[in-house]
Order: structure tokens, then sequence, then C-alpha cells
């Protein structure tokens, strides 16, 4: 009994030693361990919408001829994003931009596009009210696609050009053409003035992104028309007080928003690509022996040099028989006297 006291007593000594406070309560959490504490904010899944989007993107080029048939019934909103993909997947030209046009587009980006004048014309004529249009890159429009353009589109704010030779030349075309021409006004300033008062011209132009312009565009621009911003910058203040949109910035695509959750592999799919990637079809036929197969190629073979070797043959006879004509005598001789008894015969 007294053995079992004491052993009791001292498991209670040792219990009452043992320290459960693993960390001192002045040692701070760590990063890491709050995280289990507040997770990371996890991205949003892809909605059904950029799924359906990013799947009929990959086969876009399958569909392109009956585009407008295919998007008849779909909204003005996603026909803008199948253009936004068409364009990356260099597969937007005039048919495909005048099949998906709508009138409440607010915006529209054919940068590096095969669109030309015409195309251009028939939007404009769609989409009146546009507010933002990228033309860079975009070696088959002119400066006549452009002025049909501000012709129709009295909104537009924002315009970006030039990133190539041909589309930096028609940029240098359509100074002329942006600025606006007064009518008779007796305001003393720029600021004073309504969109009334502008007779022709970019009317409505307030932002022009062409990071390439030269310096006699720039000063013409400044000095008779100094309500158009050439290439701003983003400034937390704004510019002149008025706060600079996203659309006017050269360093964000016009479209970025518009294809905003979709999987960006839908534009970097190419068609040899997807076209490797269809079953294969397996012929139920058995397999030609290697030793057939050289058996059937020579036959083959044989049989398309039969008529050379023919004609080889004759050559060499008939080569023979001359020349053994022409070395042998008696062979002469013979020749000799045929064509003498012909020629006694035909004199008698």
């Amino acid at each position: 009994m007294e053995k079992g006291k004491s052993a009791a007593k001292e498991i209670t000594l040792s219990l009452r030693n043992i320290n459960l406070n693993t960390r001192p309560k002045s040692t701070p959490l760590s990063p890491l361990s709050d995280s289990f504490f507040f997770p990371l904010k996890k991205s949003k899944p892809p909605t059904l919408v950029n799924l359906c989007l990013g799947f009929l993107g990959q086969y876009l080029e399958d569909i392109i001829a009956d585009i407008s048939e295919v998007a008849a019934g779909f909204p003005a909103d996603i026909k803008l994003a199948l253009v936004a993909i068409a364009r990356r997947r260099q597969l937007l030209n005039d048919d495909v931009l005048i099949a998906l046009a709508e009138a409440s587009w607010k915006l529209l980006d054919i940068s590096g596009s095969d669109a030309t004048d015409f195309g251009l014309k028939r939007v404009s004529e769609i989409c009146t009210e546009l507010q933002a249009v990228d033309i860079s890159r975009c070696d088959k429009i002119t400066a006549a696609g452009v002025s049909e353009l501000i012709y129709y589109c009295h909104s537009l704010e924002i315009l970006r050009c030039g990133g190539c030779p041909r589309s930096e030349f028609t940029a240098r075309r359509c100074v002329g053409i942006l600025k606006p021409k007064l009518n008779n006004v007796d305001e003393e300033s720029w600021e004073e003035l309504e969109n009334v008062d502008i007779g022709s011209g970019a009317q409505s132009l307030r932002w022009l992104v062409w990071p390439k312009i030269d310096e006699v565009s720039k000063a013409t621009l400044d000095a008779e028309c100094p309500r158009i911003v050439v290439n701003p910058q983003p400034s937390p203040l704004g510019f002149r007080g008025v706060q600079v949109p996203n659309e006017a910035l050269a360093t964000v695509a016009l479209d970025q928003a518009i294809v905003e959750g979709i999987d960006p592999k839908t534009w970097a799919v190419s068609g040899a690509a997807r076209r490797t990637c269809l079953p294969t079809v397996h012929n139920d036929e058995p397999e030609v022996p290697m030793a057939e197969r050289f058996r059937l190629a020579f036959v083959e073979r044989d049989a398309r040099l039969a008529p050379k070797r023919a004609k080889n043959a004759r050559q060499h006879r008939r080569r023979a028989e001359r020349e053994y004509l022409m070395s042998s005598s008696s062979a002469k001789s013979i020749i000799l006297a045929s064509q003498a008894s012909k020629f006694l015969n035909n004199r008698s």
C-alpha cells in the first residue's frame, strides 16, 4: 500500500510540472499562422457565358462563314465579345464585322484586322453611338474610312490610330479631318463653344491615342484643336481637371474589359493544332506484310518500264544492222546489186 501511494504521488507531481503552453503568450502569431484564420482570397470560377464564349471561340474558324446565322439571336455584348475573339484570332474582316454589328455598341476595336474602308463605313452607319474606336495597325483603312466614321458617329470621344507605316500615313492624312471647322460664332475661346457651333470635323473627339505622332501633326493639333488631348497619361488628378478614361490609355487594349474572364487559350488555338486532335480512322483490313509490299512494288515498276525496255531493244537491233552493213563487203555488194536491178527494171 505504501508503494502504491508513493507512485500515485509521483505521478501527480509530474503532471503538475507539465507545461501545456507550447508558445509563450508574448510571441506574436506568424503570417503563416494568420493564413489559417484569414485564408487567401480565391479567384472566381469562370461564368457559364465565358465558358461558352471560350468554346465557341476555339471553333470560330469553322463557323465564320455562317456567323450571321449563328449569332442572329445573340445579345449585343456577346456579339462584341465574338468580334474581340475574332480579332485576336486574326479572323476579323468586313464580312464578320458587318454581320455582328449592333446599334447599341459604344466601343469598337478592330486594330490589326483586315477591315477596310467599306466595313468601317457600314459599321459607322449601324453603330452611330460609338464613343471609342481603335483602328491602329489597320493597313486597309484610309482617310476616307476615318472621314465616314467621323461623319456618322457624332459621339466619338476616343480614337486610336497609328502603329504601322500604312496606319501612320493614314493618321497624318486625317489631321485635317479631325480639326473641327467653325461656323460664324462670336465666342472668344474654345471653352465657350458648343457642339452646335462646330460645323464639321470631329465634333466630340477628346482623346487621340497616336503613340508615334510626328511633331508637325502634334503642333497642328495643339494650335488649332486644343480640345483634343494627344496620348494622355494616367494621373490620379486627371488631365486639366478631367479624369483620363481607361479606354484612352495606350497600355490597355480597348476591348480588354470585354474578354475579361475568358480563357486566353481561346485565341491561342491554331487550326492545325486542333485538327491533329481529331480521332483517326482505323482500317479493319489486315496489314500487308513487308515482303509482299516489296514484291508488288517490283511488279509495278517492271510493268512501268517494259515499254521502255522494248524500245531500247529495237534501237539496239537497228544499230547492229547498220554496223554490219557498213563493215561487211559482201553485204555492200548485195545491196548495190539489188539497187542496180531495181534501176534496170524501172528503165525497161
